[in-house]
């Protein structure tokens, strides 16, 4: 992508953004609620669930590493690659053909996640920071919907067939990029001040500091929204029992808090420093995720959900905020973004083996505490240029 030209602003579209933004956090949270039915149905040990995950976002880090200067194609190949590895992941017969389909849908969330968030961060140069906490409120409110319409449908439809019709949703939204770009000859980035974007790099040590954060990030995450139904619904002790359905909507109140935090964070930028609210958000993560393995009650569980969702919520916009703020290149940015599919990937594997060797998910609890602790003494040791400012204006 050449410096100084510009990205069309109907290309993609604001409300294609975030409907594939929807989308992709339904598909980034899929696995979480559906892998008690899956493991049932297949048999599957903690750590072969936790193959699936790492299927999963092993694609999603080749998608994002794949990102090139050509946005709107590569927009266009994420949307169609989630479309057809959910298809393949519907009609799976077993474990393996499904960790292939699911890897392949994988990389085209990964690819979309990337592109979005990039054209955003560029798009909105002089409100940064409020941009990229709203497109990923949106993004939070498809993951919230991902374990609601699990707890709704599965009882009512088969997994395949709700499986089919997410793909072609995905496939619907490529139809749509490629119509909107059908005719565009040319591909660029331009900010919504008509400023030149820097497009040749920042430092590398500053770069792989970002992606170091951004692997632990996306374990911590996903540690905790991959496990959680699982972990509620084997802690979760009620008066009448637990169930897979009650499980399934303690992951919706950890995905509210995401998406209600994001809301409120949105306007916590205008008066507070990204760096310090992403701070005070890893630490009270920490904190929580701690007191989460403590639980031994479905209302415990449902608080400490709902407090950690709040708690992670700021940490990914205020990043990502803060890296876009260094001007990278767009496969830096592709490739910092991908970085957290290496966490995503790696840990929740991990923690799947350690639950399955010390047969308890409470001492598995200790990965996603030691990302979050990682990643805030990170953050305090950074030192932040002193031209870089946090933005601080709404969208």
């Amino acid at each position: 992508m050449a410096a100084g030209t510009a990205l069309d602003r109907t290309a993609p579209s604001l409300s294609l953004m975030y409907s594939g933004s929807v989308l992709t956090g339904l598909g980034t949270m899929l696995l979480g609620p559906i892998l008690p039915l899956l493991a049932h149905r297949w048999g599957l040990t903690d750590a072969q669930g936790g193959t699936l995950l790492l299927a999963q976002f092993c694609g999603a880090f080749v998608g994002g590493v794949t990102v090139t200067p050509k946005l709107r194609r590569d927009l266009l190949l994420g949307f169609a690659a989630a479309g057809f590895g959910l298809l393949g992941f519907a009609l799976a017969p077993g474990l393996w053909p499904a960790c292939a389909a699911i890897a392949i849908g994988g990389a085209g969330i990964g690819r979309t996640i990337t592109v979005t968030n990039v054209i955003a961060g560029r798009r909105f140069a002089a409100s940064r920071g409020n941009a990229l906490m709203r497109l990923n409120f949106v993004w939070s409110f498809g993951a919230m919907l991902s374990p609601i319409l699990a707890a709704l449908l599965t009882p009512r439809f088969a997994l395949e067939f709700l499986l089919e019709v997410f793909a072609f949703l995905f496939l619907f939204c490529a139809l749509a990029q490629a119509l909107q770009t059908r005719g565009l000859a040319s591909e660029s980035v331009v900010s919504s001040t008509s400023e030149r974007v820097k497009t040749e790099g920042m430092a590398t040590s500053a770069f792989l500091f970002f992606c170091g954060v951004m692997v632990l990030y996306g374990g911590l995450e996903t540690c905790l929204s991959g496990w959680l139904t699982t972990f509620a619904l084997r802690y979760g002790q009620t008066g009448g029992g637990n169930s897979l359905a009650l499980s399934q909507y303690t992951f919706v109140l950890l995905l509210m808090g995401l998406t209600g935090g994001r809301a409120v964070a949105s306007f916590i930028l205008t008066k507070m420093h990204d760096a310090t609210l992403q701070r005070v958000g890893l630490g009270l993560a920490a904190v929580f995720t701690a007191a989460l393995a403590t639980a031994h009650s479905a209302g415990a569980i449902a608080v400490f959900a709902v407090l950690l969702g709040l708690s992670l919520s700021p940490v990914f916009p205020a990043t990502f905020s803060i890296f876009i703020g260094r001007g990278p290149s767009e496969r830096q940015a592709g490739l910092m973004i991908a970085a957290s599919a290496i966490g995503a990937a790696a840990l929740p594997w991990l923690m799947g083996v350690v639950s399955t060797r010390a047969n308890s998910l409470q001492v598995a609890l200790a990965l996603p505490f030691a990302a979050a602790i990682g990643i805030l003494v990170m953050s305090l040791s950074e030192r932040r240029p002193a031209s870089i400012s946090s933005e601080a204006s709404g969208v």
